[in-house]
């Protein structure tokens, strides 16, 4: 189906009605089989016309690309054009919700968490473009006549805290605008916002050709009510694996054990916008999930956690929109460890943050901030051979992390490197050496789409009256 150029048109007061009249007249009588098809065919030509551009995708100009371009993350050099390659996030994933507690979407399908960019090594970048934070997604969704797709994204893609167009918002500011051909510059003509209806629509797309539900429904995974009931990871996996070409899928599990959110990985051959998606095995967080996993009902309160979307942010496994990490405070998941690490802070994982009665309230996400509805961050500990045995430096993908005596815990390009100890029973807290303790304090407990910064207790104008630990969670 040929469309016209947004722009033209929007400088014309008749120019939507018509080319939805042409454009009626020619889908109902392709539909009609003994009808005659002279009307759809002076349409046609009617349309052709008029003013088009070569390649038109979802009512927007996109650059048209070379075929002989490599497929992400396989190139053997640089890439210049960045509309047409995506990189550095060169791995797209679909990820989707099971929101069980509270519950969000029907309850014979998964939802749709959003369309995340992660580097070819498994780091990731967000929030790429401060200027691209736009407000108003619906508006700018109606504005491009995409009244289906907003109709669909408000069965499918939901926040379980009731908020969609802030959870539609903080998907496309942390994510969308790290995905290097979801650009302006990408479009002809080149205008703010013009790319929005893209991510969404491609996201949307995606989803729709993985059926989550159905894949486990087929393979006799059905939610269950009762934490008895457990099912195989592995079996899990399998059957969704199915679904993706036979390619790995990354699994997140609540601290109950329940399954909540699965993770398709594809590298790009060409643009985002209109290039082919290849499934991939991922490069990145392989899940969190325990050998024997739980499917609760959606409304059925499961085994207590629930499944994410909260606040803006969403749950599910990693940066702040975290496995667990709704706005709902859960029990601390035990500590576990790298494969084949020997101890806390060694290699890859998260630090999530337990508040002073023992259970798990968010986690912190990579500019060294406490975030409670999103996707945590994976950090990279590395033993510091200049301090004792338990000394390490912590680094995430915006940086080094640092912190100071009575200064936030910050990561950052421009952030000085600190050394951190191990601490607590289980050799699983965070310690700042200055500090000599486990303790860290924020002014106030973050909700919603807030953040809070964090810093050593006991250092001498610590952050405020709500005292936490961070604790490792290898991933």
């Amino acid at each position: 189906m040929l469309l016209l150029s947004h722009a033209y048109w929007s400088s014309l007061n008749f120019g939507h009605a018509l080319h939805n009249h042409l454009q009626e007249a020619i889908d109902t009588n392709s539909n009609m089989a003994h009808t005659s098809n002279l009307p759809s065919r002076a349409a046609a030509a009617l349309l052709t016309l008029l003013p088009l551009t070569t390649t038109t995708v979802h009512s927007q100009d996109v650059k048209s690309c070379p075929a002989d371009l490599p497929l992400s993350c396989q190139n053997t050099t640089a890439i210049d054009d960045l509309c047409c390659f995506n990189a550095p996030g060169g791995q797209l994933l679909l990820t989707q919700f099971w929101d069980y507690d509270p519950a969000a979407g029907p309850e014979d399908s998964w939802t749709i968490h959003g369309l995340w960019p992660d580097n070819c090594d498994g780091s990731y970048e967000e929030y790429c473009d401060k200027e691209r934070e736009y407000e108003g997604i619906r508006g700018i969704l109606e504005e491009a006549g995409k009244d289906e797709l907003l109709g669909y994204m408000d069965g499918y893609w939901k926040d379980n805290q009731g908020d969609d167009e802030q959870f539609w918002k903080h998907e496309w500011d942390k994510h969308g605008t790290c995905i290097s051909s979801f650009r302006p510059t990408c479009y002809t003509p080149s205008t703010p916002r013009s790319e929005v209806p893209s991510f969404f629509q491609k996201t949307v797309d995606l989803f729709k050709s993985r059926d989550s539900y159905a894949a486990l429904k087929a393979a006799g995974i059905v939610p269950v009510d009762g934490s008895d009931r457990k099912y195989a990871r592995e079996d899990v996996a399998s059957a969704l694996a199915a679904a993706h070409d036979g390619k790995q899928v990354t699994l997140d599990c609540d601290g109950s054990g329940a399954i909540n959110q699965v993770w398709y990985q594809y590298n790009v051959l060409g643009s985002a916008v209109d290039g082919k998606y290849i499934p991939a095995d991922p490069v990145g967080s392989k899940g969190s999930c325990p050998e024997q996993v739980s499917y609760p009902p959606k409304g059925s309160g499961g085994g207590g956690g629930g499944g994410g979307g909260g606040g803006g942010g969403g749950g599910g496994g990693r940066d702040g929109d975290s496995s667990s990490t709704t706005t709902t405070t859960t029990t601390a998941p035990g500590p576990t460890t790298p494969p084949g690490s020997d101890s806390p802070f060694s290699g890859k994982g998260y630090l999530d943050v337990i508040l002073a009665d023992g259970k798990r309230n968010g986690c912190i996400i990579s500019d060294g901030s406490w975030y409670t509805t999103g996707t945590c961050a994976t950090f990279t500990a590395s033993e510091e051979s200049s301090g004792g045995s338990d000394s390490f430096t912590l680094k995430s993908s915006k940086g080094p992390c640092g912190a100071a005596s009575g200064a936030a815990f910050t990561c950052g390009s421009d952030t000085t490197s600190a050394t951190f100890e191990a601490g607590g029973d289980g050799g699983d807290a965070l310690v700042f050496g200055d500090s000599g303790g486990t303790g860290w304090s924020a002014e106030s407990t973050p909700s919603g789409s807030e953040r809070a910064r964090i810093t050593p207790a006991g250092g001498g104008g610590g952050g405020g009256g709500v005292e936490v630990s961070v604790v490792w969670r290898g991933v």
